[in-house]
């Protein structure tokens, strides 16, 4: 049976329900990258991610990956790394999302995409975590606030461990403020070597509810 995927409107900010969503995740398509829509989405466990020539997709899976910055793993050479950069965070976020885009060949991040999320960074919303070594930024990751969560998004690195280490830091600031967890949304091997785990859409979903109303201010 063909399941039909629900259109959004241009003027309406609201979301299906996300545990309507595929399995794989897919719950919506159509819209814009407002700043309004893109808030509901995050404060409701939806996220945009779409390849070029696609239209807008919104998506929920099933299940979500999630890292507690407690379980981050770290390995004696990144041990080692941690000392070679210097880490700031929100100096420089245009350059992060610029960066994370042009590493890839095939990436979701758009122009379109690019704006929204500046436009977010700049009402305090979005946030980047920044490696630099010798005065260069060689390597970060951005992603949205949500209460006491960290969504992440993208991250980049031209020198080794350079992202990793701007996790560690996230993870740290995190732990610092008693922050909750990190959303790594997609399940991936890599994230998963890192730490992240598996859990449940149903029960990402009741944690965001509690999270998103937390004032923690980790970063």
């Amino acid at each position: 049976m063909k399941v039909q995927i629900p259109k959004l409107l241009k003027d309406d900010y609201t979301f299906p329900n996300p545990e309507e969503a595929l399995d794989e995740g897919l719950l919506a398509w159509g819209g814009d990258l407002s700043e309004l829509r893109l808030i509901s989405a995050y404060e409701n466990g939806i996220f945009p991610w779409f390849s070029k020539g696609d239209p807008l997709l919104w998506w929920s899976p099933n299940p979500r990956a999630i890292l507690y910055p407690k379980d981050l793993k770290i390995s004696k050479s990144l041990s080692r790394s941690i000392k070679k950069f210097e880490i700031r965070t929100n100096e420089n976020f245009e350059k992060v999302i610029f960066t994370c885009k042009s590493v890839r060949e095939d990436t979701w991040i758009s122009e379109g995409m690019q704006k929204a999320y500046i436009k977010l960074h700049e009402r305090g919303i979005a946030k980047s975590v920044e490696c630099y070594f010798e005065g260069e930024l060689v390597g970060g990751l951005y992603g949205v606030k949500v209460g006491s969560i960290f969504c992440g998004e993208s991250m980049f690195s031209l020198k080794t461990d350079a992202s990793k280490v701007a996790l560690w830091y996230l993870c740290q600031k995190m732990i610092e403020f008693q922050a909750d967890f990190i959303d790594c949304q997609m399940p991936t091997s890599h994230l998963l070597s890192l730490g992240a785990v598996k859990i449940p859409r149903t029960q990402f979903l009741k944690k965001l509810k509690i999270c998103k109303n937390k004032k923690v201010d980790f970063i």
